[in-house]
């Protein structure tokens, strides 16, 4: 599968594989803060954005497609980024294809089994609601604010997925289809059998849940030559959270 991707910047390469319902774009900002120091690959992983769809998702294939990725562009020695779902995309890629990692950059995931019903709801709101009848943004803003319940800001994170047809209807850019049929794969553990050696930066938010202190024990052992930095004031979405502290400890790790 060819992958979708935005290239901005000069320098050492950084590729960033973003999380589930997410896109290359969300990783826009701070790509342009450190754009004169690195050249970043933002990618579209499959089933995401402008990359093509497929009905099979599970991290081997998704970590092929990133190993075809590189190789296409004639890539190596890279320092990958993966935030949740890309994450642990980046974390299998690792083990097999640590020849092209200089620094590994995982962002608030740790490569464990994850029960979330909260996916699977936002799935099924978005498959279940007419984009037909609607005329505007605002109103299927203000539907999924009803069927979801949650904060504002994951509506907006959603809604960065819609777009209009040729014909000026409304759809998704994510295959929803394929999402709900292949979401155990997309929570299960990956399956690390001998440790990475890769350089590895962990870094997890102070008001997030997703990497609990039984999790950095089960890392450090995955991950032997990694650190795990909590990210002050940030929740699962650290890099727009708290922006500036996710900026310095990246700076840090990648000098």
């Amino acid at each position: 599968m060819i992958l979708n991707f935005k290239q901005i910047g000069e320098g050492p390469a950084i590729v960033i594989l973003h999380g589930l319902f997410g896109m290359s774009d969300n990783w826009m900002s701070i790509a342009k803060k450190m754009s004169a120091d690195y050249c970043f690959y933002l990618v579209d992983l499959r089933n995401h954005g402008r990359s093509p769809h497929s009905d099979v998702i599970n991290y081997d294939v998704m970590s092929n497609d990133l190993r075809l990725f590189l190789e296409r562009q004639n890539l190596s020695d890279i320092r990958l980024i993966g935030h949740s779902m890309g994450g642990k995309v980046a974390m299998n890629f690792s083990k097999h294809h640590s020849h092209f990692l200089s620094k590994l950059i995982v962002v608030d995931i740790a490569p464990k089994k994850y029960n979330s019903t909260q996916f699977i709801d936002f799935i099924n709101a978005l498959l279940f609601i007419n984009l037909n009848l609607f005329q505007s943004r605002k109103e299927i803003e203000n539907e999924l604010l009803k069927k979801l319940k949650v904060h504002p800001g994951i509506i907006q994170f959603l809604l960065k997925n819609l777009f209009r047809t040729e014909n000026n209807r409304f759809k998704w850019r994510m295959n929803l289809p394929a999402l709900k049929m292949n979401i155990d794969n997309i929570l299960d553990g990956l399956k690390i059998s001998n440790p990475v050696m890769t350089k590895t930066l962990f870094m997890k938010g102070s008001e997030s849940q997703y990497i609990t202190f039984n999790d950095e024990l089960i890392i450090k052992e995955k991950f032997p030559n990694s650190r795990i930095e909590e990210i002050k004031n940030a929740t699962h979405w650290v890099h727009s959270s708290s922006p500036i502290n996710f900026e310095n400890t990246l700076r840090s790790f990648l000098a």
